[in-house]
């Protein structure tokens, strides 16, 4: 369907004019920094304990379908409305709709979902840095199950070492974005991607040489499909949605800063490539470990600042691939959580004209003291209270919010909107600058008919809709 062209809104960034959005230095600048944001924690922390509770490598088939079917086609429309617009989500929505109409609403529930998600997050990442501390002093040497997971839980509960985290994680953050995109951002993932890589790599290296190698390598890679279910196969859409950080405005604000002349389709199948080969190799890195260990793969969320510490703690040179490992979770959050800060941020630049410091140390501010309960949800009144009136913490809230409702609706309603009602002539001719037309089609049916259906799909599933419906026609 056609939408009238483009109105005037806010100017848009480009080389002839001065402007504090900014512009990617490159197109590698621009990958490696939408590869940072999409490379996260979901990467590195959950993917590996979600493979392990679905049987390994059936689930892993129809994740990497679903990468190629449902998640490529809407990060590409992301970046296209994005590069299309040059501005950030509400108002690259405004622009591209009709004044007053409902799609600028699409906007703000990517911004709201990255600011929900940014205030807990920081707190996730911080319990990284905290293991990273100790991992660089031998904290996990000698130490047996019940002394490890005491560990953790003793961190969760510690309102003050919680706080700390959070502050210390959230400035971190606002010292990037608050630089600017080249010398800020781009920057900065110039330097902490090749090293996260290159820390898996090493990492995956040494986990050929344990004994557990090859039962983790046909854990991941033989096709079992009778351990293949339905829920398994919701399981891998809602993984391969959630890790491209799609629905949270990222991949529309990165692209704002992409040159009209990078081709779309070929630099989000580089951040689709990257993302993906960060999810195996974790998976590869740490599936040895647990096998070799004699421990289960299907530890949950526990995994990692639980089962993983204990395996560090028995394994030759331990202390060495501790420090590697929760280094390189550090990075991978941090640089997914500078995307979120970035996406708040710019949106007060382009709707309100204020300066990057401003919006910067406003937004980063505010989501800090939004976080603040998450901080404190281990203990105390931000558990009780939540627990006994919604069943849930405060932290676990904000992330059934934010994961389970904002970022499918946001993500369906992009995929809808880009497939559907996108001037058809503009969205043609930003996609195929440097793109083979033949492209074009197999793009077009995949966003506005696979990848919604699929998403919606997942939004119930993940709801609990699905679930009921199952039982209604039983």
């Amino acid at each position: 369907m056609a939408v009238p062209p483009m109105h005037s809104g806010p100017k848009r960034a480009d080389s002839s004019q001065p402007s504090s959005r900014g512009t990617w230095g490159s197109k590698l600048g621009f990958i490696l920094a939408a590869a940072g944001s999409a490379v996260g924690l979901g990467n590195v922390w959950r993917f590996p304990y979600v493979t392990g509770s679905n049987g390994g490598g059936a689930f892993v088939m129809v994740y990497l379908l679903c990468i190629v079917l449902v998640g490529l086609p809407i990060i590409v429309a992301e970046v296209l409305i994005g590069r299309a617009t040059q501005r950030s989500p509400v108002a690259a929505f405004r622009a591209l709709s009709r004044r007053g109409g409902p799609w600028m609403l699409v906007g703000w529930l990517g911004v709201a979902a990255g600011f929900v998600i940014l205030s807990f997050y920081t707190v996730v990442s911080g319990w990284s840095v905290y293991y990273a501390y100790r991992a660089f002093f031998g904290g996990f040497t000698n130490l047996g199950a019940s002394e490890i997971n005491h560990m953790f839980d003793a961190l969760v509960a510690d309102h003050t070492r919680n706080l700390g985290l959070h502050a210390l994680f959230m400035a971190a953050c606002i010292g990037i974005v608050i630089s600017g995109v080249r010398s800020g951002i781009e920057r900065w993932s110039r330097i902490l991607m090749p090293a996260l890589f290159l820390m898996l790599i090493s990492l995956a290296i040494y986990g050929c040489f344990l004994p557990g190698w090859r039962k983790a390598f046909d854990f991941m890679f033989a096709f079992r499909f009778s351990q293949l279910n339905a829920s398994a196969i919701l399981e891998a859409m809602g993984q391969a949605f959630f890790s491209l950080s799609l629905g949270m405005g990222a991949m529309i604000t990165y692209g704002s800063y992409l040159s009209k002349e990078t081709g779309v389709l070929g630099a989000a199948t580089s951040v689709v490539a990257l993302d993906t080969f960060v999810a195996l190799l974790s998976s590869l890195v740490i599936f040895p470990v647990i096998f070799s260990f004699g421990m289960a793969p299907s530890s949950g969320p526990g995994l990692v600042f639980k089962s993983l510490p204990l395996a560090f703690a028995q394994m030759p040179g331990g202390y060495v691939v501790a420090i590697c490992f929760f280094s390189l979770l550090v990075f991978a959050a941090l640089t997914s959580a500078v995307s979120l800060l970035e996406v708040v941020s710019s949106t007060f630049i382009d709707l309100y004209g204020w300066s990057r410091q401003k919006a910067t140390l406003f937004t980063g501010c505010v989501a800090f003291a939004f976080g603040i309960p998450s901080a404190l949800s281990g203990k105390g009144f931000f558990l009780t209270w939540f627990k006994s009136h919604l069943s849930m913490s405060y932290f676990d809230l904000m992330d059934n919010l934010a994961s389970n409702w904002m970022l499918p609706l946001g993500g369906l309603a992009t995929a809808v909107f880009a497939g559907w009602f996108f001037r058809a002539d503009h969205r043609d001719r930003e996609f195929l600058v440097a793109t083979k037309s033949t492209f074009r089609l197999p793009w077009l049916y995949l966003v506005r008919f696979l990848a919604p259906i699929a998403v919606f799909v997942v939004l119930l599933n993940y709801t609990g809709i699905l679930a009921k419906i199952q039982h209604l026609m039983r």
